[in-house]
This record gives structure tokens, sequence and C-alpha cells, in this order.
């Protein structure tokens, strides 16, 4: 069941936000390893105050401890046994005191070499996830880009199924939708051009030409007054007719009944 949840959520996670959750815990993790890196850089500076002192302590020691003798010696030249007695046992615990601080010192020593290789391996680490740190945060910008890009392919390729695939009962593709139009732009063509051989649109011819015979006949009739010459087409050459032929033509067109005219008086 864990399997398959975790299934689940891996396959409608958002990667953007997986991406950026996976980049803030790699700097998650270089924050700590840069703090731990300071604590033992830290350590290794302590133990290096703490050798410098007490090489200054052995150093201070052993100058006590010489000057404890030379006092001894100048007691005992003077006739001075007890005080040549207390200076040598001032000079003895000097002494011991001296062992003691040197075999610090060589501890502190062993200490310091150790935190200074610790200290090193931490700086190297600490560079070495650095430019990890780098690598993937380029890594990162590389990927959102490609992501982005992934988003607007799978964009394109569904909006190219839309355009010639069914995308539902309420959602016409575009060749349904052409069709529809050209449909209904043949079927108005059709409506039209059976307008056109009606009788009503030849009715409409008819008078189209008796008044164009009229409006010819009433400029040779203008011109006759004025004493102009008459239109070339009112010569009557060949092939041509003149107003009053016109006027004849579209009244005798208008008289003689057609068969959609009979069917419909019928």
């Amino acid at each position: 069941m864990t399997a398959s949840l975790r299934g689940r959520f891996e396959e409608f996670a958002d990667p953007k936000i997986q991406l950026e959750q996976a980049i803030e815990e790699s700097q998650r993790q270089h924050k700590m390893l840069t703090e731990q890196a300071a604590n033992v850089i830290a350590h290794q500076k302590q133990t290096e105050m703490e050798l410098d002192r007490a090489l200054k302590e052995v150093e201070k020691v052993g100058a006590s401890a010489r000057q404890a003798l030379v006092m001894a010696d100048q007691a005992q030249k003077s006739g001075r046994a007890d005080e040549s007695t207390k200076y040598t046992q001032a000079a003895e615990a000097f002494a011991n005191r001296l062992i003691g601080t040197e075999a610090e010192v060589e501890t502190l020593k062993q200490m310091h070499l150790q935190a200074t290789e610790a200290a090193n391996a931490a700086k190297r680490a600490v560079q070495q996830n650095s430019l990890a740190l780098q690598q993937k945060l380029t890594e990162k910008e590389r990927l959102l880009s490609q992501l982005d890009q992934a988003k607007m392919q799978e964009r394109m390729s569904t909006a190219m199924q839309s355009l010639n695939a069914t995308v539902g009962e309420d959602v016409p593709t575009l060749d349904e939708v052409r069709k529809k139009i050209e449909t209904r732009y043949a079927r108005a063509l059709g409506a039209a051009e059976i307008q056109q051989e009606g009788v009503q649109s030849k009715m409409l011819e008819v008078e189209q030409a008796a008044m164009n015979a009229e409006a010819s006949a009433r400029l040779d009739s203008l011109r006759a007054e004025l004493g102009l010459t008459p239109a070339p087409q009112a010569v009557g050459a060949a092939g041509t007719q003149t107003a009053e032929e016109m006027l004849a033509e579209a009244r005798a067109k208008s008289a003689t009944p057609t068969p959609e005219a009979e069917k419909q008086e019928r």
C-alpha cells in the first residue's frame, strides 16, 4: 500500500516543486556541513591557543627553575645553607612542574595535529560540497528550462489533437464546424440559384429591361428636341436594338405568361 501511494504521489506531483524541494534539501545539508566544519576549525584554533599557552608556560617554568638554581648556588657560596636548601627545593618544584607542562605540550601537539588535519578535511569537504551544490543549482536551471519546454510540447500536442480528433459531445472539432459551414453555404447557393431561375426573377429582369428601354427612349426624345445627334445605339445598326424595340420586347415578355406563372394562377 505504501509503494502504491508513493507511486501515485510521484505520478501527480509537480516536478518543479519536487526540484525546489531537492535543492532546498541540498542547501540545508550544505549549511549543516558548513556549521560542522566551522566547529572543527574552531576546535583546531582552540587547541592551537592552548598549545601556545603551554609552550609559554614551559618557557616560563624553565626560566624559573634556572633562576632558582642560580639563587641556590649563590646562597651556598655565601654560606646561607638554609636559603640554598629552600632555593634548591623551589628549583625541584619548578622542574616537576616543567615536566608536567612539557608532557601537556606533547599532548597538545598531537591534538593540534589531529585538529589541523580535521580542519583541512572539513575545509575540503565544504569546498567540494559547495561545488556540488553549484552544479545542482546549474542543473536545476537546465531542468526547469527543459520542464517548460516539455509543458509547451505537451500543450502543442494537445492543441493539435483537438484540431484533428473529437473532443467531446459538447465541443465540436474544426472539421465538423467546417463541414457544417460548407453544407450551409452550399444550401444557400442552391437556394439563390433556384431563386434566379424562378418566375419572380424573370419578372424583375423584364421590369428592369422595360425601365432601361423607357429611359433610352426618353433620352432620344430629349436629343431630338435639342437638335442633337442621336446616340449610336439608336441608329439601328446591325445587331443593335433601338429603344422602341427594347421597350416592345420588354412589354411582350411581360404580357406572355410563363409556365410557372400559369401554374401559380391555376
